[in-house]
Parts: structure tokens; sequence; C-alpha cells
């Protein structure tokens, strides 16, 4: 009776390693999101490019960008590939967002000198009709 104890906990003791360990190679089996990694530093880098950090709304998007990728990076050394693929997926977002920011504001900018020249323009144009 006492063996037969011993034989079942040494089984039971068996399945349950097995078990972790099917968990675990089941986890790592899952690819490295490399390809997420390189577009959301590509993203990244347009926005800073497009001036991103003179635009408040947009710094703000392109520093939760920055986090989410340093945190991904850890969560890819940890071995957790496909959360790190995710806030990958969100980091990528961010930055997307912070270069449209940055691309509005540029623009709203554009607009602004284009009616400046206008206007002076046409005082030109009205001072000579005089």
């Amino acid at each position: 009776m006492i063996s037969d104890r011993i034989v079942y906990r040494s089984l039971f003791g068996a399945v349950a390693g097995a078990a972790v360990a099917f968990a675990v190679g089941c986890g790592s089996s899952y690819p490295a999101p490399t390809q997420p990694l390189a577009d959301a530093e590509a993203a990244d880098r347009s926005a800073q490019e497009l001036g991103a950090n003179n635009v408040p709304a947009a710094q703000l998007h392109l520093k939760l960008a920055q986090e989410q990728t340093t945190n991904a990076r850890k969560l890819m050394k940890d071995g957790e590939n496909k959360r790190a693929e995710a806030m990958l997926l969100r980091a990528k977002a961010d930055a997307e967002l912070a270069l449209s920011l940055a691309k509005e504001q540029k623009a709203k900018g554009e607009v602004g000198q284009a009616a400046e020249k206008s206007n002076l323009q046409n005082q030109v144009i009205q001072g000579a009709g005089k």
C-alpha cells in the first residue's frame, strides 16, 4: 500500500512535470515578432523626422510608442513573444497617430502661411488699383 502511494506520487509528478514542460515549450514556440518590431521602430522614426516632438499631442503618443517598444523588447527577452507582438502593434499605432498629428500641425501651419501670403497679395492689388 505504501509502495502504491509512492508509485502514484511519482507517476503524478512525472505527468505534472511533462505538462509544465509542454506548456513552457508551447509558449516559447511562438516566433519572435521581428517584423512588428521593425514596423513600430519605422513609424517612430517617421514621426520624429516630421517633428512629432514639437507637437504636444503628438509628443505624448510618441512617448507612449517608445515606452511600449521598450517593454516589448523586455517581453521578447523573457520569451513572451505573443504579448510582445501585441504591445508592438499598439506601439506602431501610437507612433502612427503621432505622425498623423505632426502632419496635421504642419498642414495647418502651411495653410496659415498661404492665407497670409494671399492677404498680402490682395492688399497689394487693392493698393495698386487706387
